[in-house]
């Protein structure tokens, strides 16, 4: 869970929501939802919150099928990536944006640059580039949250950049 919640408690609401407690239901939700909220928010973009809901929808349709509880996050992060880049797909927005010249390195202007760089990415690029760059998995750990092989985890990372390299020079 966060990293304020106590892990048995966790496991506890998990095994709890499992048998059907309503109460346990919402504070899994309550846990889950920010942490699928950030996941989301890098790859679908404008459609994040959509992304979100449906992410968290499939975690509870399948919350039964979890059956090693410790693995909750990395089971919720696997689906919420999924979703996001299905609903970002779906949405196939790419909002071109015009880069004037480069702000000064830790300015906000410059993070709004690399945002909009981002934003002009497909979703699977953003999908890679936030496994790799924000949650710091390795290419082994994002191929399997991504379901491909790591070396189309490692050629997609390396196109990613490469994209991103271009957009940001354009």
């Amino acid at each position: 869970m966060s990293a304020d919640a106590d892990p048995p408690t966790a496991v506890r609401w998990v095994r709890a929501a499992q048998g059907g407690d309503a109460l346990a239901m919402t504070r899994l939700l309550d846990e889950l939802t920010p942490y699928v909220g950030r996941l989301c928010a890098p790859i679908a973009l404008a459609d994040a919150p959509d992304a979100a809901q449906e992410a968290l929808i499939a975690v509870f349709q399948n919350l039964r099928n979890l059956r090693e509880l410790a693995a909750l996050y990395g089971w919720v992060r696997r689906i919420a990536v999924r979703e996001a880049i299905r609903v970002a797909q779906r949405g196939a927005r790419q909002q071109p944006a015009e880069l004037a010249e480069l702000p000064a390195p830790g300015s906000p202007e410059l993070a709004v640059d690399v945002r909009d760089v981002l934003d002009r990415l497909s979703p699977e690029h953003r999908a890679i580039l936030m496994l790799r760059e924000v949650e710091g998995l390795d290419e082994r750990a994002a191929a399997e949250v991504l379901e491909v092989s790591a070396g189309t985890a490692k050629s997609r990372l390396s196109r990613a950049k490469a994209a991103f390299r271009k957009q940001w020079t354009a």
